[in-house]
């Protein structure tokens, strides 16, 4: 009998922020939702195994918009053996992460970014080009 593989490529249409910020998450979540007038709302903490037998909880705060959402996940956590681990490795300066997918495109990062880099409690965002990374399967939680 001939075997069939089904090969499935992820899409990340979705765009991303990455924030640098000495504050709590929901302290983060309460920044944003003030100074780009949102209302993310604390979820369950995603949980992702890894082959490593590794298990890591990551905080995250989501908005459920018509054609997409906006989420806020924390880059750093710890693992199942309570060591330090991240949601993307490669960028361990950054401590969260603005996930923003909106199909009808009324949604201006630009705006965004220049909102949140205003606030003092904000020291650097910067927006990532999700191709270059290695990791970028940890930003499908969706």
């Amino acid at each position: 009998m001939k075997k069939a593989k089904l090969h499935v490529e992820p899409t990340f249409d979705f765009e991303l922020l990455g924030i640098v910020s000495p504050i709590r998450d929901y302290r983060m979540a309460w920044l944003i939702n003030k100074e780009l007038e949102l209302n993310l709302v604390k979820a369950d903490d995603l949980e992702l195994e890894f082959l490593s037998a590794e298990k890591l909880e990551i905080s995250q705060y989501f908005l459920s918009l018509p054609y997409g959402f906006i989420q806020l996940l924390k880059n750093k956590a710890l693992n199942s053996s309570e060591q330090l681990a991240y949601l993307i490795p490669e960028l361990k300066n950054l401590d969260y992460f603005l996930l923003v997918q909106d199909e009808t495109d009324q949604l201006e990062l630009s705006n965004f970014m220049e909102k949140l880099s205003q606030n003092p409690l904000v020291q650097s965002i910067v927006r990532i080009d999700i191709s270059k990374l290695k990791s970028k399967e940890n930003l499908l939680t969706y």
